[in-house]
């Protein structure tokens, strides 16, 4: 047996449909072993409040091993992850193949879908997860809806925090007014029929946030496409079901999985590529779909055509070449390397995109947000994710760039708000310079004169 694994992670699908699956023995079971191998490796102490909640546990037991632990104290670590899947994907020797053949994030998933079932989660949090229903709704009146949720709203901040657990102080996405494909339709880009890439065609999958909450990542990937030749359409189905999947709700999401990939499966037969706008979103339907409908051909299909935005238009200046007209943008660009964009192995695609601007200035930021989705504006978890991603807001803040990009919409939002309160303990110091976080897909159209 080797001490570590040298070869690529490989992950088994979730045999979720198996009463043994929920099985609180053999969770316990599972988890006892796994958190033991944690315990005597801790390579991931500083990665994220899961890894310290179980080091603590063990450490302060009568025992000192996890022999002594109590398994109902077991909860507390897996409330503390935010499925960032860095653990997996980077940081332990211990994935499969190797013999241990551990997959901290998907036990995660396999008590929280225990808990779902026994109706020990949190329902109220759970609401949160139903973006589809609520980005309708919040579109019907987006004015009241931004206005509710504004952080310097006194009257409604305090009662969303007793009613669904948001913390007053967290910083909540907009809401726009209407669809991507509705927004864009009197404003559609001219594909430009002369670029090298003027034989691709495009399916753009607008995600739920793109769709809902802020158009302009979706309106930026667009016109960059259409100055690069591509054909495009905007498709919107529902959302992926990744915040589903932060519950445990495997049965939601293989629903999400079956009806979006029967729906993207003509347009792929079509020649279309999938291009996803978000990286949580490229995720699911590449990787985690398939290991939670392993024998549907259409999720198959998808999964191998789907791109992620930023990997999708650095493909095209790879291969093809990019449409001329870049130009350079003043001030240097703080990008963050999102965690699900590291976790789709792909390289730092942000990252390359952004060093395709002439005189590109860029600081890399590769530590985490510390945010996990919905995880971080929970009242019981904002002020540890401002603590886990306190050294990120640092480096971005002393890096003094004219602009902060994040290919994960949310996490952006964090980082301003651990920037600022940095920035407000220390006053003579650095302060923020960006006014907003942007996806890198904004400031790419940017650099095109859009």
């Amino acid at each position: 047996m080797r001490e570590g694994s040298l070869d690529a992670p490989t992950r088994h699908a979730l045999d979720w449909t198996d009463p043994d699956f929920y099985d609180w023995d053999k969770i316990n079971a599972e988890a006892e072993r796994i958190f033991d191998i944690c315990h005597g490796c801790r390579r991931c102490f500083n990665l994220c409040d899961s890894f310290p909640r179980l080091f603590d546990l063990v450490d302060d037991s009568p025992s000192g091993e996890l022999d002594s632990v109590d398994k109902a104290d077991y909860k507390k670590v897996v409330d503390a992850c935010t499925l960032c899947d860095m653990c997996f994907m980077q940081m332990c020797p211990y994935v499969p193949p190797h013999e241990f053949d551990l997959d901290f994030p998907h036990l995660m998933l396999r008590y929280r879908a225990a808990e779902l079932r026994d109706k020990q989660n949190d329902r109220a949090a759970a609401q949160l997860t139903e973006t589809d229903r609520n980005g309708k709704l919040t579109s019907l009146m987006p004015g009241v809806a931004n206005w509710g949720s504004a952080t310097g709203n006194r009257l409604t901040r305090p009662l969303l925090e007793k009613t669904v657990h948001i913390h007053r102080d967290a910083a909540l996405p907009r809401c726009e007014g209407s669809g991507l494909a509705k927004a864009m339709a009197k404003t559609a880009p001219t594909r430009n029929s002369e670029a090298p890439a003027k034989d691709r065609k495009a399916a753009v999958y607008a995600t739920c946030f793109v769709n809902y909450n802020d158009h302009a990542p979706g309106e930026a990937a667009l016109k960059v496409l259409a100055k690069n030749g591509v054909e495009t359409k905007i498709v919107y189905p529902q959302c992926c079901g990744m915040p589903q999947l932060e519950q445990g709700n495997f049965a939601r999401v293989a629903d999400s999985a079956r009806k979006i990939a029967a729906e993207m499966a003509p347009l792929i037969e079509e020649g279309y590529d999938i291009v996803a706008l978000t990286p949580s979103c490229a995720l699911m339907l590449k990787f985690e779909w398939p290991l939670i409908v392993p024998d549907d051909e259409n999720v198959k299909k998808l999964s191998q055509a789907t791109f992620d935005i930023t990997e999708y238009v650095v493909d095209i200046a790879r291969r093809e070449g990019l449409a001329e007209g870049l130009r350079p943008l003043d001030g240097g660009v703080a990008v963050h390397v999102a965690c699900h964009a590291r976790a789709q192995n792909m390289g730092v695609k942000a990252r390359e995109l952004l060093k395709l601007i002439p005189e590109a200035d860029l600081k890399v930021l590769p530590r985490c947000s510390g945010h996990g989705g919905s995880w971080g504006v929970l009242k019981d978890n904002f002020e540890v994710a401002l603590k886990v991603g306190k050294p990120l807001a640092r480096d971005a803040l002393k890096a003094e760039k004219r602009y902060l990009v994040s290919e994960c919409p949310l996490a952006g939002k964090h980082i301003l708000q651990g920037m600022q309160r940095l920035a407000d303990d220390k006053p003579d110091g650095p302060q923020p310079k960006a006014e907003r976080a942007q996806h890198p897909i904004e400031l790419f159209a940017q650099a095109y004169g859009f």
